[in-house]
């Protein structure tokens, strides 16, 4: 099969169909960027309802780390709904969910060993690395950064700061959050530079939250993206994270990473922190762990996982048929998916770079392996953001055949299955390349 193959005007009349009923029963609160009805994926490419096909460069945000129904996920859940569907890993035993756990506790960069904890979502995992923290600490005050996505339950929301619609009408949130910069190079914060932005933002948390708002002995936890996933695909520099370490450790801070979208391999590495030699005390994990289906972790030193039965729990967290496509996901991660992600990521990002020079849309491109953002400008001196613009990118990508998303303010993202081919990036970046074409011959 070709991939793109477009056949229809988009929305075809099937998935215009579909959409308008979704428009009477289902949550207004949904963020749609384009009008996709997906009927069947495979791999890196999905049919919509109306026959059309699309390049996957989104992967149900950054979620189908193996691709669509990669067959090896598709037989271990096929097996095990077949065995049984639910026990409550809160009540009771079976063996996936420990045999998960030992997988994680071998692949974690934690030291010294490592306890699991099984929910549901991204935003469960941050919540339960929330509540461990204050557990295990004694503390209850927290820092997070700004740009930073973290979840929607409240807990989880109270750390997110990247977009104000997504806080707004939900107050007041939790107490004792407190919010610094992320040394963002392309636009460096508060006057900082590209080069002391990593050591100036670690600074403002010790020279000016410490010394004006919070004491550090109050602190549980510092809660980071290694890579910013919502906020633009913004890569912490590797300093920025040693230098945070350091200073959790100095004050008996416990430092939580959140790997949600950066984590199971997506950056070229299993977890994105290993880049900058850093060990975390707790990680949350999600999205592409189990390749589709529901499951969120958080995990952490076993020594800091001593809370005790009924502290925290969840019915449904760790599913036995998530649990199995897990599994299956680390075994082809490792097999080769992580390394597929470094290589290929490498043959995209420079493709995307080599834009640049034709593109004057095109003012940053940066991140790891499949993990990969491009920010667009109105100017590349004074860099105003191409808000606009970057939506009309989107949106001529899809109606080419490509599926991206945007993230930040003025970011296309491109985070697609770890399954895609130096074949597929070529195709992707051709696409990318019209897009942006057909989105600055209309601003002329």
């Amino acid at each position: 099969m070709t991939i793109p193959q477009i056949n229809t005007v988009l929305p075809g009349p099937k998935a215009k169909a579909i959409i308008d009923r979704d428009r009477s029963v289902v949550s207004p609160s949904y963020t749609r960027g384009y009008p996709l009805v997906i009927a069947s994926g495979t791999g890196s490419s999905v049919e919509d309802v109306d026959g059309n096909v699309f390049l996957d460069c989104a992967a149900g945000i950054a979620v189908n780390s193996t691709g669509h129904s990669h067959p090896a996920v598709v037989k271990a859940i096929v097996e095990q709904a077949q065995k049984f569907l639910h026990m409550s890993g809160t009540d009771f035993y079976y063996e996936p969910q420990v045999k998960l756990a030992e997988e994680l506790a071998s692949i974690a960069p934690i030291q010294g060993g490592v306890r699991s904890f099984f929910g549901n979502s991204g935003t469960e995992a941050v919540e339960a690395c929330l509540k461990l923290s204050r557990y295990a600490t004694g503390r209850h005050n927290v820092i997070a950064f700004y740009g930073a996505f973290h979840g929607r339950t409240m807990g989880a929301l109270s750390l997110t700061a990247s977009k104000a619609i997504q806080r707004r009408g939900f107050g007041p949130l939790l107490p004792g959050v407190y919010h610094a910069p992320y040394p963002d190079r392309y636009r460096p914060p508060l006057g900082m530079t590209a080069e002391n932005c990593a050591r100036g933002c670690v600074d403002f948390i010790e020279h000016q939250l410490f010394a004006n708002a919070v004491s550090p002995d109050e602190v549980a936890a510092i809660v980071v993206e290694p890579i910013q996933g919502e906020g633009g695909y913004i890569v912490g520099p590797d300093e920025f994270l040693q230098r945070l370490r350091e200073l959790a450790t100095k004050h008996g801070i416990l430092l939580v990473a959140d790997e949600v979208q950066s984590g199971m391999g997506r950056s070229g590495k299993r977890f994105a922190i290993e880049f900058t030699g850093v060990e975390p005390d707790v990680m949350a994990i999600a999205k592409g762990i189990a390749s589709g289906l529901p499951l969120g972790v958080a995990v952490a030193r076993a020594g800091l996982m001593a809370w005790p039965p009924g502290a925290h729990a969840s019915t449904f967290g760790g599913n036995p048929v998530s649990c199995a496509a897990a599994i299956a996901t680390i075994a082809l991660l490792k097999d080769r998916l992580v390394a597929n992600a470094a290589d290929v990521g490498a043959h995209l990002m420079a493709g995307l770079k080599a834009l640049a020079d034709k593109h004057p849309l095109i003012g940053d491109v940066r991140g790891r392996g499949l993990m990969i953002g491009v920010e667009l400008v109105r100017d590349r001196q004074t860099r105003e953001r191409a808000t606009t613009e970057r939506d009309a990118v989107v949106t001529a990508a899809f109606n080419r055949g490509l599926l991206v998303l945007g993230a930040g303010k003025n970011a296309v993202r491109f985070s697609p299955p770890l399954v895609l081919t130096r074949g597929e990036a070529d195709t992707a970046i051709e696409i990318f390349d019209r897009a942006l074409t057909d989105v600055a011959t209309l601003a002329r």
